[in-house]
């Protein structure tokens, strides 16, 4: 085997070995209130793969003192968006960006707004920081949040790619004394990002009817929502869905200088995801599952299906220890050992997911109707939003 093939015939290898399982669109009605779509297809020439579009997601979460509620059902949540976005046709590249705000620790000169992570396909990172949000009573400058949001961020630049913002809060949205909310949200605008709003608190509310302004001025959705409210069901599919999360992290070989760290912050937030409930840790086990879940920049796996990485010619210090003793033909072999591996776990979590799917829907056809919830407002919006731009699910 020439030296010259040697990465076409890894990534060949593996590509065959981890393609992904066709999901079939699911049929939906288009009704009278449905916008038109608001992108073309991607095509060939926009720097783009063919069949292949970027949504770009940012939580801007109020942190001020009574929202726990809040920042616990986005960590219920977040995986659910990924698996929410797997089904849409063609298949998007997704990054999610974080920012928190209304806190008294933050900086009083930066509208008590702090950026916890830029957008990024490192969906574990934004999960940690997640975690880490604590709450504290202050202001809550929603137009600041929007403005951090629309100037800080590094959104995609192809023209067809979906840029959403979901920015949360319980009080008045235009409390900002230094941003107008209506320049934020036009700001915004002029830059192809759609500003959705989630009120917590009762969509009655005084306090609402700015929300509601915030979300019709950003051409998003408003949601009035019950942060407490969390739809996350049980089922009897949790525990094996957890375990087989746990034998997939085993598939990933860490490399380069960050690999290790990272590799230990996947089972952090495995972890973290079994704090918050075992429906939550399913959800991430399926997520991490997903084609969405993207580790190329730290994992030899998903680096050499790319072409990312020849592992036959890396320098042995940026291996793991058990592959730096091998060959080139050694270090290929076990690569696409762990592809198999990973590609029969997945297979596995996604057979499991169905049958969970199946008992989440007959049992929410059971239960009495209650207040909206994150499901609603964050799981609809980001549906609502990608069919609105021309995706099909």
């Amino acid at each position: 085997m020439s030296t010259s093939s040697t990465p076409r015939r890894l990534a060949l290898a593996l590509a065959l070995a981890l393609a992904p399982v066709a999901h079939a669109p699911a049929a939906h009605a288009n009704g009278p209130n449905q916008r038109p779509a608001r992108h073309a297809a991607a095509s060939a020439n926009d720097g783009t793969a063919l069949g292949v579009r970027h949504v770009d997601v940012v939580l801007a979460l109020d942190t001020s003192s009574s929202m726990n509620g809040l920042i616990d059902s986005a960590r219920q949540k977040l995986w659910d968006v990924v698996t929410t976005l797997e089904k849409a046709q063609p298949q998007p590249i997704l990054r999610v960006g974080l920012i928190s705000y209304g806190n008294t620790g933050y900086d009083a000169h930066a509208g008590w707004v702090r950026t916890e992570t830029d957008l990024t396909s490192d969906l574990d990172t934004v999960y940690g920081k997640l975690f880490g949000l604590t709450t504290r009573g202050g202001d809550e400058y929603v137009a600041r949040a929007v403005q951090v949001a629309t100037d800080q961020m590094s959104w995609a630049k192809e023209q067809d790619a979906l840029r959403m913002v979901f920015v949360a809060g319980n009080e008045s949205a235009e409390q900002d004394p230094a941003v107008r909310l209506a320049d934020a949200l036009s700001t915004a605008r002029q830059r192809g990002i759609y500003v959705n709003a989630i009120f917590c608190g009762p969509e009655r509310s005084g306090d609402a009817v700015a929300w509601a302004r915030t979300a019709e001025l950003g051409k998003g959705r408003f949601v009035a929502i019950d942060q407490n409210r969390v739809v996350a069901v049980a089922t009897p599919q949790d525990a094996e869905l957890r375990r087989l999360g746990e034998e997939l992290n085993k598939t990933y070989v860490a490399y380069g200088s960050s690999g290790a760290g990272r590799l230990a912050n996947q089972a952090a937030q495995d972890r973290n995801a079994q704090s918050a409930s075992a429906p939550a840790a399913a959800s991430r086990a399926v997520g991490k599952a997903s084609p969405l879940y993207r580790a190329d920049d730290w994992d030899l796996v998903d680096a050499a299906k790319g072409g990312k990485r020849d592992v036959s010619s890396m320098p042995a210090a940026e291996l793991p220890e058990p592959m730096r003793a091998m060959d080139g033909r050694a270090r290929i072999a076990y690569v696409e050992q762990k592809a198999k591996e990973r590609e029969l776990i997945k297979r596995r979590i996604q057979a499991v997911n169905g049958e969970r799917e199946k008992y989440v829907t007959e049992t929410k056809k059971k239960a009495p109707a209650g207040p909206k919830s994150m499901d609603d407002a964050l799981l609809g919006g980001i549906r609502s939003e990608a069919e609105a731009a021309g995706f099909k699910f």
